[in-house]
């Protein structure tokens, strides 16, 4: 499903990530564990071809990220801190983002603000959110074309301890359903409660792997 081969990136003549290969071949949900600095949000961006590699590759369902297609197929993300328009609201936000692919209706985007625990009536433009708002409006567009794979870097970032809850609750049912999930924190926690699987990275190396469980 997703093939990491020896993937290395250099910035300013210094390896970012160094020489990272895993394989996540079933649904489920992976976690990624590291200190702020550690390569997760790095790695993240390489598997969404988000920068270009210096060594090795990134495959998706068989497909090259940079060579057979630019960004994986079925795949909804949030990266750090989400941007949006300022001026819109939450839904015209969203409005706009489903235009490109004509992929979701008005109901379904006013479905999905709800899910995630927006009012899809709020009338408030996106710049009066709170920092926890603006999270959940991340986690909607995320998910609003129902993707197959999820890839989220710190996606507990201003959440509230209900805001926690409701996410790991939403990351099991979307488990439920077959989806696979990429999540980083630093919370280990936090991934221990969510994860079947989870890579320890630091300094830009993968320096281990451990099913949860087996490694407290």
């Amino acid at each position: 499903m997703i093939k990491v081969k020896n993937v290395s990136k250099v910035y300013r003549n210094k390896k970012v990530l160094n020489d990272i290969s895993f394989c996540i071949d079933e649904p489920g949900v992976y976690g990624f564990k590291g200190r702020n600095g550690s390569g997760k949000t790095l790695l993240f961006k390489a598997l969404l071809g988000l920068i270009t590699l210096t060594e090795g590759s990134v495959d998706v369902h068989g497909k090259i990220i940079g060579r057979d297609i630019s960004f994986p197929e079925e795949t909804g993300f949030l990266i750090e801190y989400p941007s949006f328009l300022p001026n819109h609201t939450g839904f015209k936000n969203l409005e706009i983002l489903a235009s490109i692919n004509n992929s979701c209706t008005k109901e379904e985007i006013k479905n999905v603000l709800e899910e995630v625990g927006l009012d899809s009536n709020n009338k408030d433009k996106v710049k009066k959110y709170s920092l926890g708002m603006k999270q959940r409006l991340g986690l909607a567009q995320s998910i609003m074309e129902n993707p197959e794979i999820l890839i989220w870097d710190e996606p507990t970032n201003a959440l509230d301890e209900a805001g926690v809850e409701f996410l790991q609750e939403k990351i099991i049912d979307f488990k439920n359903k077959g989806k696979t999930i990429l999540v980083s924190s630093h919370d280990s926690e936090f991934l221990r409660e969510i994860c079947q699987k989870i890579f320890v990275l630091d300094n830009g190396k993968l320096i281990d792997s451990f099913n949860v469980g087996e490694n407290a």
